[in-house]
């Protein structure tokens, strides 16, 4: 039955204020736009899905400007596209930067800059929620109640990430948990 519905109708339907065409001609068109930004990427599908979703949302709001009703598919391709190089721009950009903090970073007395890096390498294989209760807590000196309230994650979890990261930080750098 979809089938019979062109893509012009479906975005005259849209622009009518109906959300369920809009929502048909995001179902149609999402594998070709996903498929899409998952090569220009290079990344992984989760990136590429969020892209997406950027895109799909910034086509519902600037609708009016599609000038080619029948054309939506490459319309939709461009604005991922546009999306895609925002994220590309974006990650150079927080590289940049991280490395700048890196070589400007002062390294604590008796840590060698190769600790430091496999200090940086083990952080970031760690899940998110304990990554970030290890840097609250270890890196910048919050007590674990603090941590708590900001992740929002019960007292008892935020002491455990500290001690699984703690465990596993010091395994990267070659030492042990006997503290």
């Amino acid at each position: 039955m979809d089938g019979l519905v062109t893509d012009a109708e479906l975005v005259s339907r849209a622009l009518n204020g109906s959300d369920s065409a809009f929502s048909r001609l995001v179902e149609r068109h999402q594998a070709a736009v996903r498929g899409f930004l998952r090569r220009a990427l290079g990344g992984g599908w989760a990136e590429a899905d969020d892209v997406a979703q950027d895109a799909f949302l910034a086509a519902w709001r600037s609708l009016r400007s599609l000038r080619d009703p029948g054309g939506v598919r490459a319309w939709l391709c461009g604005i991922a596209w546009r999306k895609a190089q925002d994220r590309i721009r974006s990650s150079r950009r927080g590289a940049v930067r991280d490395s700048l903090w890196l070589e400007t970073a002062e390294t604590p007395a008796g840590v060698s800059h190769e600790d430091r890096l496999s200090m940086i390498a083990a952080m970031a294989e760690l899940p998110p929620d304990v990554r970030a209760c290890v840097a609250l807590c270890l890196a910048d000196g919050w007590s674990h109640g603090e941590a708590s309230a900001a992740l929002g994650l019960p007292l008892g979890t935020v002491k455990s990430h500290v001690a699984r990261g703690r465990a596993r930080l010091l395994k990267a750098l070659g030492g042990s948990d006997d503290a």
